[in-house]
């Protein structure tokens, strides 16, 4: 079991910045496969970017190719997600989710990960 938690979100005009942090109770190594998912108001969860353990293989969804940035802690206990220039369809909340399996490729942006933190709420305005 681990235990996630989100923090960072907040409000924004677009073309501003935020970065997203999930903290783990247990080490991020544990995992195999890492990831940010979004949900926005009357909208489906989307996967956003995914990151495997060896941090060879990110994935990011279309709408954030450029602009988000996934990566894990010098401590390997916090994962983080950098969002630059931010527009106000990226309006979501945001989870962290990790999995034992290895998931990798454009597919991993789709799997059902085993463990989600609670989500930080990200609103942009225009």
């Amino acid at each position: 079991q681990v235990q996630l938690a989100e923090s960072g979100g907040g409000s924004v005009q677009a073309g501003g910045s935020l970065r997203l942090s999930c903290a783990a109770s247990r080490t991020l190594v544990t995992w195999y496969s890492m990831a940010w998912f979004r949900q926005g108001p009357g909208k489906e969860r989307e996967g956003v970017a995914t990151l495997t353990r060896d941090g060879k293989d990110t994935e990011y969804a279309d709408s954030v190719k450029g602009r988000f940035t996934i990566s894990v802690g010098d401590a390997k206990n916090t994962l983080y997600l950098q969002m630059n220039d931010l527009e106000p369809d990226d309006t979501a909340m945001y989870y962290c989710a990790v999995d034992s399996r290895w998931l990798d490729g454009r597919g991993a942006l789709s799997y059902d990960y085993k463990h989600w933190g609670q989500g930080t709420q990200v609103t942009v305005s225009s």
